[in-house]
């Protein structure tokens, strides 16, 4: 088996033109009249999704969960294959003379995002599980600042921790990681694993990061951009590892002045008149 990647080919070009296209569909999306439902939280009383919902069974949770589903699929193909492109480009050239070398190429990069779907389920019952809480216990509500500090200081706190680098590493050594999951007896099965695999530690090296998109809004397309560069220089820049230090350092500072901001602004001498 060739292990010596070649040069780029048709297929790294496609999963650029497919983060283009991922990109160029959520601009779309977002300037139309249908922009708002990128929004997580705008699914009931909106016009179209409401009248499908009430003609669905149980269709105020699966329309909404459908449209969740696509919009953070497209979400992660735009902000995350730029951060797998170098996996891509070895793994063409290690497999540039199969016959099925586009079967692996769609199986790799399924894999890849089954896995970012996986972790955006998870991400959005937990959100909807915080909007319950909101919901049900004043406090919280009232004092919404505290849970975006707290996402803010796990998200900093997380760019310091030993799991971050250890993921890290494994996705900024791609040629390693082709060889620890791809021998060949198997080639679809292995493919498929590989971008699994690959998946697996790319959430844990973004996870924290991408929880910062339920803080700023899932349909803010300049957040979406500029933590996609983040994350990109992160795992393909030279120098891209000594970011996160910087970055955690700068989530700390903010979450630390929510919380003083928070304190403040609830003080009674801030709150009520004289």
């Amino acid at each position: 088996m060739e292990l010596r990647p070649k040069a780029s080919g048709p297929f790294w070009f496609l999963a650029i033109g497919l983060t283009v296209l991922a990109w160029a569909s959520l601009l779309f999306w977002h300037a139309s009249p249908y922009g708002r439902y990128l929004h997580h939280w705008h699914w009931k009383g909106l016009g179209f999704a409401d009248a499908v919902c009430s003609q669905i069974p149980g269709g105020y949770w699966l329309a909404p969960a459908a449209l969740y589903a696509g919009s953070w699929i497209l979400m992660t193909a735009a902000m995350m294959l730029p951060t797998v492109l170098p996996l891509i480009r070895k793994f063409e050239g290690m497999t540039t003379a199969r016959q099925d070398q586009a079967t692996l190429h769609v199986l790799l990069i399924v894999g890849y995002l089954l896995v970012w779907l996986a972790f955006g389920i998870a991400a959005h019952l937990g959100d909807r599980g915080l909007h319950w809480m909101a919901s049900n216990f004043g406090w919280l509500a009232s004092d919404g600042w505290a849970a975006s500090a707290a996402m803010l200081a796990i998200a900093g706190a997380f760019q310091f921790s030993s799991l971050k680098y250890q993921c890290l590493d494994k996705c900024r050594s791609p040629i390693a990681f082709i060889m620890g999951y791809w021998h060949g007896p198997q080639p679809r099965r292995e493919a498929f694993t590989l971008g699994v695999a690959h998946g697996l530690y790319c959430v844990g090296c973004c996870w924290a990061l991408m929880l910062l998109m339920f803080l700023v809004g899932m349909g803010s397309i300049s957040w979406m951009f500029a933590l996609a560069i983040v994350m990109a220089m992160e795992k393909n820049h030279p120098w891209g590892r000594i970011l996160a230090a910087p970055l955690g350092s700068c989530l700390l500072a903010t979450a630390a002045f929510l919380i003083l901001l928070g304190f403040y602004g609830a003080s009674p001498s801030r709150t009520t008149g004289p």
